[in-house]
């Protein structure tokens, strides 16, 4: 049974800390339906969320941000030119940025974008298992946004894919998955009652902007989020009857957890 790989739990607390002194600017370029809490899981983690979205200021903004998150859940022409401009700036003013490619498996016009968005070079790719299987191939994977398999199953998938797009991929699933190709971690934190309500993923997705941000590298920036949020799900489960009071309690959790807790609660291991 693989052992936890405490050189890097021991770097946890000191990313934590490092995130909620930078209370880093983080630009979304969000779905529709997650953008309040994706902002609110932003502000309680401890950084500072801009929803800013238009093209005729996406780019701009941009080059002032500490990151930028972009996630194509309710894609439309005019976002897509906001996306692909955005990310296009923050390359040039080398501002890290985060691509969440949601369902992209599901329409050509999904697959076209993170195509497009691919070429811009993002620093870290996030998505769950089918997500990331359709990003590596090019051909439909999965169910919109529900993940078919374990992201364990596609950990050779992601380290290829990282080596391909020089980014790190980060899996999301009963286990998560993180790695730029070279080094790959497993990640057991988490409780299903994340999956049980909307914009979990799209939080863990701005969450690993904010650590990156912050000035994390990115392989850790990945894999902090993933244990923050993990952990944060873990406590909010607690004694809790059912999703409406979970996604509250979520949002309190992000918020108590101390760079200590991160560290004691992380279940990471080299996969």
């Amino acid at each position: 049974m693989p052992s936890t790989d405490h050189d890097f739990v021991s770097t946890l607390p000191s990313a934590l800390r490092r995130l909620r002194d930078a209370r880093p600017l983080v630009q979304n370029i969000t779905n529709d339906v997650v953008m309040n809490f994706t902002a609110n899981a932003l502000l309680a983690a401890g950084a500072s969320p801009a929803m800013v979205h238009a093209p005729e200021e996406a780019s701009e903004f941009a080059r002032i941000a500490s990151s930028l998150v972009v996630n194509i859940g309710t894609l439309t022409a005019p976002s897509v030119t906001a996306m692909v401009g955005a990310a296009a700036a923050a390359r040039e003013a080398g501002v890290p940025w985060v691509l969440d490619p949601v369902a992209v498996g599901a329409t050509t016009f999904r697959r076209e974008t993170v195509a497009k968005l691919l070429e811009e070079k993002p620093t870290i790719v996030r998505g769950n298992a089918s997500e990331i299987l359709a990003v590596a191939t090019g051909v439909r994977a999965g169910r919109g946004v529900d993940a078919d398999g374990a992201s364990s199953e596609v950990a050779d998938v992601a380290a290829a894919l990282a080596k391909r797009t020089d980014s790190v991929i980060a899996v999301t699933g009963a286990v998560d998955v993180v790695t730029d190709g070279t080094t790959t971690w497993a990640i057991a934190n988490g409780h299903p009652l994340l999956t049980a309500i909307t914009g979990s993923g799209c939080a863990v997705t701005a969450i690993v902007g904010a650590f990156l941000g912050a000035r994390v590298a990115p392989l850790e920036a990945a894999a902090a989020a993933l244990v923050l949020v993990g952990i944060a799900g873990e406590r909010a489960a607690l004694d809790c009857p059912g999703p409406g009071s979970f996604a509250v309690r979520f949002m309190d959790a992000l918020a108590a957890i101390t760079p200590e807790d991160l560290a004691a609660g992380a279940r990471v291991t080299r996969a």
